[in-house]
Formats: structure tokens, C-alpha cells, sequence
């Protein structure tokens, strides 16, 4: 596929950029000179949109195939300021970011396949999302912003509260109906 000018491709195992992705990519708030974070890298096709700008963006994902998906489009991009580690959320993450983006998984159960991992969030749909509202703040600077892709299918509201309860302002900066969810970008500073 092609988008923006990037050239992704795709695999059976790896989550395939769709209405959620293009909808972050959208409204992407990263600016000239920053240091990125994407939990949940996929493809890569926001890290490597966000490379565009940012000085420098590490990648993350459970999935080790996404990993080397992710390390192959941004090598047909020519995209060399970009670093793809496999890690489970913030597990083989140092240092701090200006921004950090996560598409959340939202679908309630169990993972069996590694695309699984890309879709389904724990028992409730929620559970790693949570995971990742625990630890986020440790990674984002002072006046850092994080952007989550959420569905309403796993509780927009709670995850509002929740960076509120943290000392963040947070807000839906993208919004789109689907015919059985909202789908959201929540962005979020410290307040």
C-alpha cells in the first residue's frame, strides 16, 4: 500500500493500517526536532510519518513480526532516523519523549495469533490499555503530549478520568462514527 508517500508493506500477521491508524496519522501532533514513541508500532506507518519531522522515533511492538515489518518499511522509505525494538509496552523502553502515540487494542479475550496482540486489549478490552495509562507518565517529558487511539467500545470517559487522575489534561482532538463505535484520538499534556 501506499500512503502519504510511504510505501508499507503488509503481512498476515501484522496489523494492517486501517480507518484508526489513518485517523492518529491524520492528527498527529509531533513537531520539527522532536524525540517520538510509538507503542504498538505495527507496520511503522506512524513512526515513520512522525520521522518525518522528529529528530529521532523509536517503534515498539509485542509482535516480533511487526517488528521486522516495521524495520523493512522504513528501509524502503530510506527512513534512517528510526529505531524498531521489540518490547512489551514500555518493557525495552529508556530514556524520555516529547510525544508518545499508542493505538490501543480494544477487542475483550485472549490473544492466540500474533496479529491477536494488535486487537485484543485482555479480558475486558481494557487491560492493556490500562497498563499502558500506569506507565506512560514515567517515559514523557514535562510538557510532553500523549496521543491514544481508543475505541468507545472500551470506555473513552474511563480513560479521560484516568489521565485527569494523573495530572493531565486530556482531551478528544479526532472523533469518527462507525456504525458500531466511535473511534477517538484522545490527546493529553501534562496539566
Amino acid at each position: 500500500m501506499i500512503y502519504r508517500g510511504l510505501k508499507i508493506k503488509l503481512h498476515p500477521q501484522v496489523y494492517e493500517p486501517a480507518e484508526d491508524t489513518f485517523l492518529l496519522a491524520e492528527n498527529l501532533k509531533v513537531k520539527e526536532g522532536d524525540v517520538a514513541l510509538d507503542v504498538g508500532t505495527g507496520t511503522g506507518i506512524i513512526a515513520l510519518l512522525m520521522a518525518k519531522k522528529a529528530k529521532f522515533v523509536l517503534g515498539v511492538d509485542i509482535n516480533p513480526i511487526a517488528v521486522e515489518l516495521a524495520k523493512e518499511n522504513a528501509r524502503l522509505n530510506g527512513i534512517t532516523n528510526v529505531e524498531f525494538r521489540q518490547s512489551d509496552l514500555f518493557e525495552n523502553v529508556e530514556g524520555e519523549f516529547d510525544i508518545i502515540t499508542f493505538n490501543a487494542p480494544y477487542l475483550p479475550g485472549e490473544p492466540e495469533e500474533p496479529i491477536d496482540l494488535a486487537l485484543v486489549g485482555g479480558e475486558s478490552g481494557r487491560e492493556v490499555l490500562d497498563r499502558f495509562l500506569e506507565e506512560f507518565p514515567n517515559y514523557l517529558k514535562e510538557n510532553g503530549v500523549v496521543q491514544i487511539v481508543q475505541s468507545s467500545i472500551t470506555g473513552i470517559e474511563e480513560t479521560l478520568k484516568k489521565l485527569e487522575s494523573k495530572g493531565f489534561i486530556a482531551e478528544i482532538t479526532a472523533k469518527e462514527r462507525y456504525f458500531f463505535e466511535d473511534i477517538v484520538v484522545i490527546t493529553a499534556r501534562r496539566a
